[in-house]
């Protein structure tokens, strides 16, 4: 109540202040024109009615009405504030008061435990423990009341603050009417205010609108301007690209003539180089020909002379074997050969005088007839001449008028008949023309005029009168007929036009013909043929068809008048009657104009005039171009068949006869005499032995004819030239004597008796005529007279030399028992263990009466086969069947013995059927494959590991068929969180084939899992996968587990983001686990992403920790590259390419040098590594190389992510984190990589911008060229540079054009001796090309070549010296000045010396720079060389000499190195020590100060140092550290050193010895000492090892202090008393 009393005071004095304020003039109170428009309507009453003193007292009214408001409200904000701060000051109060009252039971706790722990230690009667426990219990006693006095101060604070707040409640309840009524007024004074705004807002908007009114005129005005200004502009822009573009077009079209003729030079050029290979490869190819056919002859040549000596060999072996003299038959035989090659050789030569006779007369008469041709009619003579004769006798002859001779007679036929003869008389006459020296004797003994002295060259020639000359023949002359052709070929190729009809050119074939082939086949001489043909117009329009002829070989035989064409020229040559083939008449008018589709027909008409073979075809011209119809004659033939070449009987008994019929079918139109004979009897039909030959000469001569058709030009005149009409009658002799040798000996086989022709015979039809079209059956007939198997071989020879001899075999098998099976051998395939497999074996029999039969199995085989029923009857000449079942076990390879390979595992098994009354059983076999059904799932157990609930672990298992079947398999009943591929684990398995199967594992929670995959053959067999897995919730997961880069180009970077996210929150759920362990605790989780060697990406951070509930960004970088390999490989290429393409001149040094290149092939292939590697600016060059041709590439990354419970940062040193391999997280990352678009063309396309080593200050400017190798335009933007660098981009270009260059400037220009390198991007929209910049400042600097700053000397004997250097560089490029300072040298070195030592001012640690000096005064430590320069890249060598004068551990010395008299480079502490003797010990803890004291300097007196037995104390302090724990603290530990010094001084003993004594009592006290003895050598170095634990009745409060002896034994003996004191130091 009195702060609600004081507070109202307030509140009066400033209402007071407030009216003072309303009072001065100056003080105005603006209201809005709302309020005052409502104080008008609230108060009607006029002003002109109002006094101004009534005015000013309403005025001030109001106003301090509106005060005292305002007032209230600033008391109400007060009361609220107050308010808030009271219940922000219990809230806190509340929640120091639970603290305290926390920390109240935890002491309370604490002092529980304390309290036992006393209990328990006094039973174990540790005192010291009793006692530090009693001190903690007090303490937590005292902080306990500490608590207890807090608590209840809180508790008197939080009531005053309650009574507080209740209080400021009462005075807000007062004010409650106050606080209305304001929130009325404020909302009132509001709404004045919003409709003020809207009042102002309209004249805001009106005044903004005739702005924008005025805007807009200024812009029309302004883009009419312009307007007027882009159109002059275009024009001028249209202009000069007008020009430009005709200027362009001059330009293309002189470039295209150069590079037309430029072209043309190149194709003439390969043209010249294409004929010259296409010449040499048809030499060679004729070379090799031409041997091949050589070695063909002389392969044929060697085979018949083999042939002939088989045959010579035969026959003498059959005339002994008859009991004749076999070198008499020889000799006739011999004889009678070469008689009868005689005569065939006059024949022959007889035959060739004829038929060249005939060629001559009857050029003669072509000569003849020209030449009555030039001679008037009237001048013919009408006398016989000897020449007319002869014509008219080889007229006579071949029209078959005259009688010839019964030789001529034959032979003649034999040629006008057969065409195997007329080819063999072409052929003699054309090699008997290539003979020059008979054909001139033939023409002197043949051609005699008839009237001496007519043909003589005296003899005046016949002058042809002038009218004569004048006349021309009939037909016109040949220079007539041809220009008439070439008129008419003109006339036709003007005819020819192209059709376009709607755009479209008409090309192809302009009629189809219907038929399209016109064939007569099997005509007849003499005969007419009639056939009609349809031609269809094919174009686009109109089209003219005519006919044009036939081909050239034909034209004289087709006439349009239907002539035939045998008929013309018979009365000039009659004799060429017989040589015409045929006559054709085509009948054909053109039908005129043919629309498209339309058709019209031609009728061929055939008469042949002989039997031969024609093919042609039948020319017709239309508008749109020639076409033709194709036109065959074939005679006719025959075509004989049979319908089997083998007749197989089967089994029959003896006795029986049984036939068969063979079809012999002739589907040609010729008809011929057939005869079927045993193929051992000789043929009988007539001219067959000449058929025989001259078909296998025909073929024989046709095969050389054709080898010399395909043979070079240049062989077949070899062969023609060394040939000769004996070679053909000589192999026509050997073929007659081969057949005359066959003769008898097949004469003897038939005349012997033959038990299988007996058997096998023909029936009745053995000969016969066979006509067109027909067949005839032949029977063979069986008859078997003694049980066996039979065969026999037939022949069916014709009459018709063109047909060739058929053959066909009969067998049969003569049983003498009435019981057979037609199928001896039951084949049941492929079979499978425990499979029932079934069979019918049908059983005949020929017996007329009822048998009774019994099957029998083999004991081996009796538990898998079986046959039923066991007994049976078989009716007479019946059949009966009996059921075959095979069940076979798995014990068949054991059970079946000899029947059953194992390797094949083939089943052979005998069965038997027993006849009754029958002695010999009736046996067939049982034929099977038996395999197995096994299907091996390899491996038989799958393990998938620790995988987590975001991933899938895949894993590989192979499905082995043993089997030799396919089998379809199929898993089944698979887990939700299995999956098998390909085809969801079904498909078909070939036999002895393995699948490779992948089964995905991805468990949907943390637990163990154990199941098995059931795999089912098609059989329902059944094999099974055992499978275990663990699954685990790691407490990390990434938020996205695949990442897609985008397409980026080579040796550019793109980043992707993904977050590490810490999921974990509470131990409650027992989801994050591995499996069923324990589970991952909550708190700090650290992860490090395994990145594979050798990939083109980036992750920062790799290692890092994510906080509960937070999560960390990582961020992803692909940046693709070449393969060092593939680089280093196109590098190697290069090169060699040059080479390849520039001549091989080589001199003789460089042959030599490639002599032992090769002969050492090994060195070359690191030679050349080595050559690339030191040429990096060939690798650069193939490296930007391959980069423009670089076609893309795509790979898939699988980064491995692990995880670890704890921070990082909480590790110790390189201690690596504790990650568990089961939380493992992976991520994948698809990386496409192009080529880049904008390439460096500069410096061999390096995209490295090196400027060297530049003085500080200086400046230096690089130029690079940057290439667009993509189709487009590109727009360039450049990464911003550090603008405190020393780099600088001089240009900007902002645009790139397609297939453009632009070049940049940069330049460098150190501040500092630093190397700078910074990155310069230059980013377009298909990629980034950076740029490195990389630049050095130079200034002096040098490097040591020791590792730290210290350069300790070691031990040395005193008055000895020893020495060592070390190296410092020159890495600069400048050379330096350098100079060697040592401090105890210095002359700042006097002023040190009169300060206080610093073991007086400061603590016990040794920190003096320049220690212990020699007593002479000079220097302990010297230093060469003092001074010099060094040269870039250099290194100089610095010898450090210590020379100690007397004994001390504390020599010392600070060297520095100076460079350019200003610089310190380098300081070097060096250290020393000196002792008297070999021996000595250091460690312990120090007993003496650093700095000597020159008052007292002992002489050394060589004669006793071997006596010196001064004892000399060592101290070893021991720190045992006992914790508050049950488990054992570690002993305590020091170390001794003790060594002996390597001296040049000769010495007695070669080792040194050192020992302590008193083992076994430290040992008591418990203390450990490893060694206690030991040996040592010159140089050497041993450690001592003191360890110590209290004993047991060791007094912690109380330390351990005991020693012992140490004894050195060098040169001298030495003694060390060796302190030990121990004591208990509690741990925290």
């Amino acid at each position: 109540m009195e702060e609600d009393a004081g507070l109202f005071t307030d509140m009066d004095g400033i209402l007071k202040d407030e009216v003072d304020e309303l009072e001065n003039e100056e003080f105005g109170v603006k209201c809005p024109l709302g309020m005052e428009n409502t104080a008008a309507r609230s108060h009607p009453c006029p002003g002109k009615e109002r006094s101004p003193d009534t005015q000013k007292a309403k005025t001030l009214a109001t106003a301090r009405d509106r005060v005292q408001a305002s007032q209230l409200r600033r008391s109400l904000d007060l009361l609220d504030k107050e308010q808030e701060e009271k219940d922000l000051f219990l809230q806190k109060t509340r929640r120091e008061l639970c603290a305290c009252r926390h920390r109240m039971d935890l002491l309370s706790k604490q002092q529980a435990n304390v309290a036992a722990e006393v209990a328990r230690e006094r039973k174990r009667n540790n005192m010291a423990a009793v006692g530090r426990l009693q001190a903690a219990s007090c303490r937590l006693c005292l902080e306990l009341e500490d608590e207890h006095v807090l608590q209840s101060t809180l508790g008197a604070v939080l009531q005053e603050s309650e009574n507080a707040m209740w209080h400021l409640e009462i005075k807000k309840g007062q004010l409650e009417d106050v606080r209305k009524s304001s929130h009325k007024e404020a909302q009132t004074r509001d709404r004045c205010l919003r409709e003020h705004a809207a009042q102002q807002l309209c004249r805001e908007e009106e005044a903004s609108r005739k702005a924008e009114r005025n805007r807009r005129l200024r812009t029309r005005k302004s883009l009419y301007t312009q307007r007027e200004l882009g159109l002059r502009h275009q024009k001028l822009v249209e202009d000069a690209q007008k020009n430009h573009r005709v200027a362009v077009k001059f330009l293309k079209a002189s470039l295209g003539r150069v590079r037309e003729q430029e072209r043309k030079e190149k194709l003439e050029s390969h043209e010249h180089l294409q004929r010259r290979m296409d010449a040499v490869l048809a030499l060679k190819n004729s070379i090799a020909s031409n041997r091949e056919a050589l070695r063909k002859f002389q392969a044929w040549d060697r085979a018949r002379a083999e042939q002939a000596e088989q045959l010579a060999q035969a026959e003498q072996q059959e005339v002994l074997a008859q009991g004749r003299d076999a070198f008499k038959h020889i000799f006739h035989e011999h004889r009678r050969q070469e008689l009868e090659a005689q005569r065939r050789a006059f024949e022959e030569e007889q035959k060739l005088r004829k038929r060249e006779i005939v060629s001559r007369i009857l050029e003669e008469a072509q000569d003849e007839g020209r030449k009555r041709r030039r001679r008037p009619p009237a001048k013919a003579t009408a006398l016989r001449t000897l020449r007319d004769r002869t014509w008219n006798y080889i007229s006579a002859f071949y029209e078959g008028k005259a009688a010839p001779t019964a030789a001529g007679h034959s032979l003649d036929r034999e040629i006008e008949t057969d065409p195997v003869s007329q080819l063999l008389l072409k052929a003699s006459s054309e090699s008997m023309q290539m003979v020059p020296g008979p054909t001139i004797l033939e023409e002197e003994t043949l051609a005699k005029p008839e009237i001496p002295g007519l043909w003589s060259e005296a003899h005046r020639q016949y002058q042809v009168p002038k009218e004569d000359m004048d006349r021309k023949p009939v037909g016109g002359t040949k220079m007539d007929k041809d220009i008439l052709a070439c008129t008419l070929e003109q006339l036709r190729s003007g005819v020819v036009h192209k059709q376009v009809a709607s755009g479209r050119e008409f090309k192809g074939r302009p009629f189809n013909s219907k038929p399209e082939h016109i064939h007569f086949k099997d005509f007849d001489v003499g005969k007419v043929y009639k056939k009609k043909i349809t031609l269809i117009n094919a174009t686009y329009t109109l089209n003219y068809c005519k006919l044009v002829g036939v081909e050239q070989h034909l034209r004289d035989f087709i006439h349009v008048d239907a002539v035939p064409a045998s008929h013309q020229g018979s009365h000039s040559v009659p004799h060429l009657q017989a040589a015409v083939p045929l006559g054709y008449r085509v009948s054909f008018e053109p039908p005129g104009p043919l629309s498209a589709g339309m058709s019209c027909e031609a009728l061929v008409t055939f008469k042949p005039a002989i039997n031969r073979d024609l093919e042609g075809t039948v020319s017709f011209l239309a508008q749109t171009g020639g076409f033709s119809v194709p036109l065959k004659c074939s005679t006719k033939k025959c075509s004989l068949s049979l319908d089997k070449e083998l007749i197989s009987f089967g089994s029959y008994v003896v006795g029986e006869t049984t036939s068969r019929t063979v079809t012999l079918t002739n589907t040609g139109g010729l008809g011929t005499r057939f005869q079927v004979l045993p193929a051992s009897e000789p043929v009988e039909l007539e001219d067959s032995q000449s058929t025989l030959k001259l078909s296998s000469l025909y073929t024989y001569e046709g095969r050389n004819l054709d080898d010399r058709v395909t043979a070079p030009p240049s062989e077949t005149l070899l062969e023609a030239s060394t040939s000769s009409l004996l070679d053909i009658q000589s192999q026509k002799e050997s073929v007659k004597s081969e057949d005359l040798k066959g003769a008898p000996a097949a004469s003897s086989v038939a005349g012997m008796p033959s038990e299988t022709q007996a058997e096998i015979a023909l029936g009745e039809v053995t000969e016969g005529e066979i006509g067109p079209f027909s067949s005839v059956r032949l029977p063979v007939v069986f008859a078997p007279a003694i049980p066996g198997e039979v065969h026999a071989r037939f022949q069916v020879v014709f009459s018709n030399p063109q047909c060739p001899t058929l053959y066909f075999r009969a067998t049969g098998v003569a049983v003498d028992v009435p019981v057979w099976v037609p199928k001896p051998n039951v084949d049941l395939k492929i079979c499978m263990y425990d499979r029932l497999y079934q069979d019918s074996v049908l059983v005949q029999t020929r017996s007329k009466v009822a048998l009774r039969l019994r099957f029998e199995v083999c004991k081996e085989l009796r538990g898998h086969l079986e046959l039923l029923p066991e007994t049976s009857y078989i009716q007479a000449l019946a059949s009966c069947s009996v059921q075959l079942k095979f069940l076979p076990r798995q014990s068949l390879p054991e059970d079946a013995g000899n029947y059953f390979d194992k390797d094949s595992c083939v089943l052979e098994a005998p069965m038997t059927i027993w006849v009754a009354d029958q002695t010999k059983p009736v046996g067939f076999t049982v034929h099977a494959i038996v395999t197995t059904s096994d299907l091996e799932l390899r491996p038989s157990t799958v393990d998938f590991g620790y995988c987590t609930i975001y991933e899938a672990v895949r894993v590989s298992v192979s499905l082995c068929n043993h089997s030799l079947l396919p089998q379809e398999f199929g898993f089944v009943g698979l887990p939700k969180f299995i999956d098998v591929q390909p085809s969801d684990g079904f498909g078909t398995i070939l036999p002895l084939d393995t699948l490779q199967l992948d089964v995905l594992f991805q468990p949907t929670k943390a637990r163990e899992y154990s199941f098995q995959l059931v795999c089912k053959s098609q059989i329902n067999r059944c094999f099974r996968l055992s499978c275990q897995a663990v699954g685990t919730h790691p407490p990390l997961e990434l938020s996205h587990y695949r990442i897609k880069f985008a397409a980026t180009a080579l040796y550019d970077t793109s980043v992707a983001s993904l977050y590490v996210i810490n999921s974990h929150l509470a131990t409650s759920s027992l989801s994050h686990r591995a499996g069923s362990g324990d589970l991952c605790p909550v708190g700090p989780t650290s992860f490090e992403f395994l990145l594979p060697p050798d990939t083109p990406i980036t992750i920062s951070p790799l290692v890092g920790t994510v906080l509960p509930g937070k999560r960390c960004l990582v961020r992803v970088a692909f940046q693709p590259t070449l393969p060092h390999q593939l680089v280093n490989q196109e590098a190697l290429q290069t090169p060699n390419k040059e080479m390849q393409a520039k001549p091989l001149q080589k001199d003789t040094a460089t042959q030599r040098k490639d002599r032992r290149v090769q002969a050492r092939p090994g060195q070359a292939p690191a030679l050349q590594k080595q050559e690339l590697e030191v040429r990096a600016d060939e690798y650069r060059a193939a490296q930007a190389t391959l980069a423009r041709t670089f076609q893309g590439r795509f790979d898939k990354f699988v980064v491995p992510c692990v995880v670890a419970s704890g921070d990082v940062k909480d590790r110790n040193g390189l201690e690596p984190p504790n990650f568990s391999p089961h939380n493992t997280l992976y991520l994948e990352l698809w990386c496409p990589a192009v080529a880049p678009a904008i390439v460096v063309t500069s410096d061999k396309g390096k995209p490295i911008i090196d400027f060297g080593d530049i003085a500080v200050g200086h400046r230096s400017i690089k130029r690079v060229s940057l290439q667009n190798i993509c189709p487009e335009d590109l727009a360039l933007d450049f990464s911003v540079l550090n603008p405190r660098g020393p780099f600088f981009l001089v240009n900007t270009p902002s645009k790139l054009h397609a297939g453009k260059t632009r070049v940049l400037a940069l330049s460098f220009s150190p501040q500092e001796s630093v190397l700078a390198q910074e990155m310069l991007e230059v980013i377009t929209k298909r990629g980034t090309l950076t740029l490195t910049l990389v630049g050095t400042g130079v200034a002096s600097v040098i490097t040591c070549s020791l590792d730290g700053d210290v350069l300790d000397m070691g031990c040395v004997l005193a008055r000895e010296s020893v020495s060592t250097g070390f190296k410092l560089q020159n890495d600069s490029s400048l050379p330096i000045q350098f100079s060697v300072q040592l401090d105890s040298l210095l002359w700042s070195r006097s002023s040190v010396r009169q300060e206080l030592p610093q073991f007086l001012t400061s603590g016990p640690q040794r920190t003096e720079v320049v220690g212990t000096q020699n007593h002479s005064g000079q220097s302990v430590f010297s230093v060469v060389p003092v001074t010099g320069i060094l040269d870039p890249g250099r290194a100089q060598v610095f010898t450090v000499t210590f020379s100690p004068d007397h004994e001390s551990l504390y020599f010392s010395d600070r060297l520095q190195v100076v460079l350019f008299e200003k610089k310190v480079s380098h300081q070097i502490q060096l250290k020393g020590a000196a002792h008297e003797h070999m021996m000595f010990v250091e460690g312990g803890d120090p007993l003496d100060v650093p700095v000597e004291s020159l008052t007292a300097i002992p002489a050394s007196n060589p004669e006793h140092r071997e006596e010196a037995e001064e004892l000399k104390p060592i101290l070893l302090t021991l720190k045992y550290v006992q914790h508050d724990t049950d488990q054992p603290a570690p002993p305590a530990t020091r170390e001794l050193q003790v060594g002996c010094i390597r001296t040049t001084q000769p010495a007695l003993k070669k080792t040194a010895e050192f020992s302590l004594d008193g083992i076994t009592w430290l040992q008591h006290r418990g203390f450990s000492i490893e060694p206690a003895r030991g040996f040592l050598d010159r140089g050497q170095t041993k450690t001592i090892n003191v360890s110590w634990v209290p004993p047991a009745d060791f007094d912690p409060d109380q330390p351990l202090m005991v020693s012992t002896l140490l004894q050195l034994r060098g040169d001298v003996k030495e003694n060390y008393k060796v302190i030990f004191v121990a004591h208990v130091v509690t741990g925290l």
